[in-house]
């Protein structure tokens, strides 16, 4: 995300540029210097088809200033709840998901059903020891034949 978001002019670029960062990573330090070197090839691109200007956009410091969170997963969501702020937003690939959902660090759940099957996939519920009950919160269609699904759990 590093390389693209902090010259886009994208609709979604300034909440992205602006809000506060952390990286979760068993790399460390190491990881913030890697996506700082990708984004400085990124900003050298001038390509208006996706959105990119290549000059750098207001709040594109934020990803310079990412907190790098390398110790235990409870341990580091536990300090960022505890600060004050906006609710925090998780993205991430299945394990990284699978281990937030795991440690039952998530208070709410976003999901969107697409209407295709694909078969096989990486499930993020899978390691759970026990089935967890969740409260459906909202639900949304969309004309494309999304729903949009909002859970906490119960």
């Amino acid at each position: 995300m590093a390389p693209y978001w902090p010259t886009s002019t994208m609709a979604f670029a300034p909440p992205m540029n602006q809000i506060p960062k952390a990286v979760f990573s068993g790399q460390g330090p190491a990881i913030q210097k890697a996506a700082t070197s990708t984004r400085q090839l990124g900003n050298a691109l001038d390509d208006a088809g996706d959105g990119q200007t290549g000059q750098l956009q207001p709040g594109a410091q934020s990803w310079a200033r990412a907190r790098v969170a390398s110790s235990d997963l409870s341990d580091e969501i536990s300090r960022l709840k505890a600060e004050d702020g906006k609710p925090i937003l998780a993205h991430g690939g299945a394990s990284f998901a699978r281990s937030l959902i795991a440690r039952n660090l998530v208070d709410e759940y976003a999901l969107m059903v697409h209407p295709i099957m694909l078969g096989q996939g990486l499930a993020i519920f899978s390691d759970l020891p026990a089935p967890r009950p969740l409260k459906l919160i909202s639900s949304k269609s969309f004309p494309g034949g999304v729903v949009a699904l909002i859970y906490r759990p119960g």
